[in-house]
């Protein structure tokens, strides 16, 4: 079995002690997302690569850090595939 990388949020992040709805990932954004990912339905990524896989994600393209007008703001979301997803996040933590 594939170990998983354990992830960690800094104590100064503004995640840090809260839980996914407190961080605006509720109810409200579960339907915003539905939504979006029935129009969008292929990763951006895989696609840019000549790809065809099925988008599972909403990435905001510009990390939101808490900020609902850029977390609301759809031009800043992107359809991504669970990899590609975990890929960028990762990256976003290494360089922040």
């Amino acid at each position: 079995a594939q170990a998983r990388a354990i992830q960690t949020v800094s104590p100064d992040s503004w995640r840090s002690g809260k839980n996914s709805t407190q961080r605006g990932y509720g109810y409200r954004w579960q339907q915003a997302r539905a939504r979006f990912l029935a129009k969008h339905p292929l990763c951006r990524s895989c696609s840019e690569a000549g790809d065809v896989v099925e988008a599972t994600e909403v990435d905001h393209i510009i990390a939101h850090r808490g900020d609902q007008a850029l977390f609301w703001d759809e031009s800043n979301w992107q359809p991504l595939c669970k990899p590609c997803h975990s890929a960028k996040t990762q990256e976003e933590m290494r360089s922040s």
